[in-house]
């Protein structure tokens, strides 16, 4: 069964009490949203989510997208569904007031973004696109495009994606073909074919606009060669109604293992109108802007599939009776005990209770980095929060998509048989995730983003602001009569972390493939240090609450109880990552392709 409540007292613990000292100073900007108004659009998203999305999730599943006469047809309840979350002013939360949008922070709009993640994916795809969309269009397109087009984007009215990935070419955009010819009037004419377009084409909306990479005539080999171009698929009047058909088709949609209600499309342009964003031949600057953005949202996807895989597999261990426990009886008038008395079903729901915690923890400290990158008053205050979050970004990407899909195949053995067929809806979160590890960049990818491009950067510049304040922390709280213990295991991480680094350092400079062999264990070693310093430090929360009286003990005992089991259980596996990456990559590489 899917069974999900947004953990809202979670939620407002990450928002303001645990990073409230996270040393980017007071924020400008979101004066309006106080306490008071946050708790409220987080409970209202919350029914939405609950009421709206999560009851079509398992069904849309089921029913899938579809061409229909020529148009994408979404599965039943969606275009309803979409309705209400435009009119909700769900697709502006986060957008620039100038083009209407709330301005709400980042670290408020993940939390709603995390919820639309755990009721529905599939669903949470439409407007993620275009939320990234815009923010290229934002950063890079001229005053006039962003006048016309970013309002209707902002609204929901009208939709975008972006447009990489060919036939022959997915990470390595280099190869890519499609063209766009210049014409006289300074619009282009694009032509080309284009892969795995989620959004690509659907009913949500009476327009959709497409980010494309594309190339002109007189555009240099590879990457420096790559502009993007605006094509929407009508030509729109100058009043914003609907024009001429623009040449642009969804030929067909992918055979997906899952998210089988997003319409992932493969998209023809045929001499489709469109304008340039940002300068020619400079087009990756503006897509990467973009893909940025939507790799953290990824990552909240994988937290968003974890959150509800453990919500269900913790409703069926506490219904599902079977065995007895093993310290005695539990349930003594039924024939057994719910299998939630079993350590091994313990283990599974504790590690997805604190990959959950841990992942948010993280994913609201990087939020306020977001938000603090423009908005602290400070300008070294802004710098530091730029390097934390490019530093970042490729880890909540790959561990948090990693945790999710670990999380939704714990949550199918939870459900034992029961979680293998498809009538219970559980096997549809193993699915679901799986694909948030691949698409905008595979993990892989992001673990050699990380130790080949962010750790380097101006002389590990990146890396320390996120050194500095783990740092100072286990220097100030080692000796913390509450968490002392914690801060000591964090501690060793930690060294281990630092150890790793310096290896990476030394051994890439002269050979990159020592870099490449350890970048995928080093990633996951800088992330569970990461969520173990946040939940050190939410354990010291914690442990104040509690001394200083408080009327929600539980929670705050229950805060503390997750932390002790991830320093006990996760960290050190994590731990020992470093041995992995001092072992280097002869055994990794020796072996002749031929002999595989």
């Amino acid at each position: 069964m899917q069974v999900y409540e947004a953990p809202i007292r979670d939620m407002l613990f990450n928002i303001n009490e645990l990073h409230e000292d996270d040393g980017f100073g007071e924020l400008e900007g979101f004066e309006d949203f106080d306490d008071d108004l946050t708790a409220a659009i987080l409970e209202e998203a919350n029914k939405f989510c609950r009421d709206v999305l999560l009851p079509i999730n398992w069904s849309g599943d089921q029913e899938g997208c579809r061409i229909e006469n020529g148009v994408v047809r979404t599965p039943k309840g969606f275009q309803e569904a979409y309705n209400q979350f435009r009119d909700g002013g769900w697709t502006s939360l986060v957008s620039n007031p100038k083009y209407g949008g709330q301005g709400a922070p980042h670290s408020l709009a993940k939390m709603v973004e995390e919820m639309t993640c755990s009721a529905n994916l599939s669903f949470g795809l439409y407007p993620g696109l275009t939320t990234g969309a815009s923010i290229a269009l934002e950063g890079y397109g001229s005053e006039d495009l962003k006048d016309f087009y970013m309002p209707r984007l902002v609204s929901g009215e009208w939709s975008g994606t972006m447009c990489l990935t060919e036939p022959h070419c997915g990470t390595d955009l280099g190869m890519l073909r499609t063209k766009a010819e210049p014409q006289d009037d300074g619009s282009y004419r694009v032509t080309g074919n284009k892969i795995f377009i989620s959004a690509g084409d659907h009913d949500l909306t009476e327009n959709v606009i497409h980010l494309v990479l594309a190339r002109l005539p007189d555009a240099p080999p590879g990457v420096k060669g790559i502009s993007l171009i605006l094509v929407p698929k009508y030509l729109p009047n100058d009043d914003g109604s609907l024009g001429d058909y623009n040449n642009v088709k969804a030929t067909a949609i992918e055979h997906k293992m899952g998210l089988k209600a997003s319409a992932t499309c493969q998209m023809s342009f045929d001499e489709s109108k469109g304008w340039l964003v940002g300068e020619k031949h400079r087009g990756l600057e503006a897509m990467f802007l973009m893909m940025n953005t939507e790799r953290v949202a990824v990552g909240i996807q994988g937290l968003g599939v974890g959150e509800i895989a453990y919500q269900s597999a913790v409703y069926y261990a506490k219904d599902r009776v079977q065995g007895r426990s093993l310290s005695g009886v539990k349930n003594p008038d039924g024939p057994a005990d719910p299998i939630i008395v079993h350590p091994d079903v313990r283990r599974m729901l504790m590690t997805m209770r604190a990959y959950n915690e841990g992942s948010r923890a993280v994913s609201a400290w990087v939020s306020r980095a977001l938000d603090a990158e423009h908005a602290a008053k400070e300008p070294e205050a802004r710098q530091r929060a730029a390097d934390f979050v490019a530093l970042m970004t490729p880890v909540v990407k790959a561990l948090f998509t990693d945790l999710g899909h670990d999380s939704a195949h714990l949550a199918v053995q939870v459900y034992g048989g029961h979680g293998y067929i498809q009538e219970t809806g559980v096997e549809q979160f193993a699915r679901d995730a799986r694909i948030a590890q691949i698409y905008e960049g595979t993990n892989g990818i992001q673990a050699l983003d990380l130790v080949g491009r962010k750790l380097p950067h101006k002389m590990g510049r990146n890396l320390r602001a996120f050194f500095h304040p783990v740092s100072n922390f286990i220097e100030d709280n080692t000796s913390d009569a509450d968490i002392g213990p914690m801060v000591i295991a964090l501690q060793q991480s930690f060294g281990a972390l630092q150890l790793s680094t310096g290896h990476i350092a030394q051994k890439g400079m002269k050979d990159p493939e020592e870099a490449g062999a350890a970048a995928t264990d080093y990633l996951k070693l800088l992330g569970f240090v990461a969520m173990g310093y946040t939940f050190a430090k939410a354990a010291q929360v914690a442990h104040r609450k509690l001394k200083e009286g408080t009327d929600e003990e539980s929670f705050y005992k229950s805060k503390i109880i997750t932390a002790q089991y991830f320093f006990d259980r996760l960290l050190p596996p994590a731990t020992a990552a470093f041995m992995a990456i001092k072992a280097g990559k002869k055994s990794m590489m020796e072996l002749p392709a031929e002999a595989f």
